[in-house]
């Protein structure tokens, strides 16, 4: 068989529209999506700080979260950082008694990132922290974050106070 340009064109039309037919054929719903958040929580008895907690400066305290996702977690991180400007933030629930607006000399500013390995689906966060002797007393924020293996995220943050 001899082909000419229009056995050509008969050839291109037969495959693309196989290919056309295999490809809207294929069934969405076996790829397996993610579509849930990991969720994070301090809410269980060794879970730090708990809203409203005091720390003293020249102290080491051990800020642990529970983790959790569906599929597989990725990393977390913890950020405290001061509240001297009474600046809120979306998931807060506990209200705390707050010291007057003040300027910040040398405050306390902590931001860590850490992966979690081993393709988990759950994991507590314990991370050591000793609060400096020279920094500032007074209102501050604890943030938790943590994200899966697709992107999603989730973050907490807790009301604290650094006290002498």
């Amino acid at each position: 068989m001899r082909f000419n340009s229009y056995n050509m064109k008969s050839v291109l039309k037969y495959f693309l529209g196989f290919t056309l037919l295999i490809i809207s054929c294929t069934n969405d719903n076996s790829i397996d999506k993610d579509e849930e958040k990991p969720s994070i929580t301090v809410n269980y008895e060794q879970g730090f700080p708990q809203g409203c907690a005091q720390l003293s400066r020249g102290e080491t305290y051990s800020f642990k979260a529970k983790v959790t996702d569906n599929k597989e977690l990725a990393s977390y991180s913890l950020n405290i950082h001061h509240n001297f400007d009474h600046h809120t933030h979306d998931d807060q629930v506990t209200e705390c008694d707050l010291e007057e607006i003040k300027q910040a000399i040398n405050p306390l500013l902590i931001i860590e990132n850490y992966a979690i390995e081993g393709e988990l689906t759950s994991y507590e966060i314990n991370i050591p922290i000793t609060i400096p002797n020279d920094i500032d007393t007074g209102d501050y924020h604890c943030a938790y974050s943590v994200t899966d293996a697709t992107g999603w995220q989730s973050r907490t943050s807790i009301d604290i106070k650094i006290i002498e």
